[in-house]
């Protein structure tokens, strides 16, 4: 393997690595609550992992996993415009 692909796998681990604590982050507040929760957090990551692993996706040039990738982003901002109006709505 050529410097540039380690480096590019390394990225796609780190993306994959951002989208796995998504779930952790999850898991967590879930235990705490008793009850599903979904904290902004996971959002977060959900954004941070999408934008790592779509990057290394369009470098592999894989069509599959690059639209994933671009539909799963725009629910994760979509998300996180609900909860910052949320917010503003309940601080009026």
């Amino acid at each position: 393997m050529t410097i540039p692909e380690s480096a590019w796998v390394t990225i796609g681990l780190t993306g994959q690595l951002f989208f796995t604590m998504r779930f952790v982050v999850q898991w967590i507040a879930t235990e705490r609550k008793k009850k599903s929760v979904v904290p902004e957090a996971f959002w977060y990551f959900s954004i941070v992992g999408s934008l790592i692993l779509l990057a290394y996706s369009i470098y592999r040039k894989d069509p599959v996993f690059i639209l994933g990738q671009s539909f799963g982003m725009t629910v994760y901002l979509r998300n996180l415009y609900f909860i910052q109006k949320g917010k503003k709505h309940e601080s009026d």
